[in-house]
């Protein structure tokens, strides 16, 4: 499924060429990305993939988007003119009908909010008020919240959850949260998900992904610079670290290259 069909970066220029973001954009000869049921931003450290998610998910108005202050250049909210100078095309329904708006359970998921997730359940502290807070999230009134404060079911489901948390290591936690978290027929923009994952993991990750993409009514846009990732999932590859946004296939990235001369290197090793 197609909900978003493209998206194309704001072109508008600022005296400053290191004013964020507008720096990320301001080699790049081409702007515009098409989206697949998969698409795939990969770059490396600081190459911008993950600004442009931020950005997207900003101007989609998702949850989990995060709001970039202003910098050291002054009062002008430079990151959200930028969002403000992005424009975006929906897609078609599977009757060839435009699109009128994104699922409502549509989310940017960062790998800094499942490591958050895990630190919420390490902490036994705080445990509670993340469940009261996940309840909120999901519309609970006021009345309702205080009923189930300290009732046995929250008290239970805690229990759980801490249980859970001593029995699987921190890349199974993410699995199910992960799980937990998308939801058929809508919209995930994920930022590098495959951290605190094992190779084995990341490619059960991106075979789950698959899946959801295909059977599920899923679209996915994912940045990573994982070679597990990027060689299980079925998806549209752009490199970000080039000036024209090249359409690549995953063989040829830089990354997966220095793992491939690696192991090449070491193959007597391995026989």
């Amino acid at each position: 499924m197609i909900y978003l069909n493209t998206f194309l970066f704001s072109g508008e220029t600022v005296k400053n060429p290191n004013i964020y973001p507008y720096h990320v954009f301001a080699k790049k000869s081409e702007r515009l990305l098409l989206f697949a049921p998969i698409t795939i931003l990969y770059g490396n450290n600081a190459s911008g993939k993950s600004t442009m998610l931020n950005i997207m998910a900003n101007k989609l108005k998702l949850e989990g988007q995060e709001y970039a202050t202003n910098n050291q250049y002054g009062n002008t909210a430079y990151f959200m003119n930028f969002v403000g100078e992005c424009e975006f095309a929906l897609g078609e329904d599977e009757e060839g009908k435009k699109i009128a708006h994104l699922p409502l359970q549509s989310r940017y998921i960062k790998s800094e909010d499942i490591l958050y997730e895990i630190k919420k359940i390490q902490q036994e502290k705080i445990l509670g008020e993340g469940y009261i807070y996940e309840h909120v999230r999901r519309g609970l009134s006021r009345e309702e919240v205080e009923k189930l404060r300290d009732s046995y079911q929250m008290n239970r489901q805690l229990e759980i959850i801490k249980f859970a948390q001593e029995k699987y290591s921190n890349g199974e936690t993410t699995l199910q949260m992960l799980d937990d978290y998308i939801e058929p027929d809508a919209l995930y923009l994920l930022d590098e998900p495959e951290v605190s994952l094992s190779p084995q993991n990341q490619t059960i990750l991106a075979e789950k992904l698959n899946s959801m993409a295909r059977f599920l009514g899923c679209q996915f846009i994912i940045s990573t610079h994982s070679p597990f990732m990027l060689g299980t999932l079925n998806g549209k590859i752009y490199n970000i670290d080039t000036e024209d946004l090249e359409v690549v296939n995953w063989t040829e990235l830089e990354n997966v290259r220095y793992f491939y001369d690696f192991f090449k290197k070491h193959k007597k090793e391995f026989q």
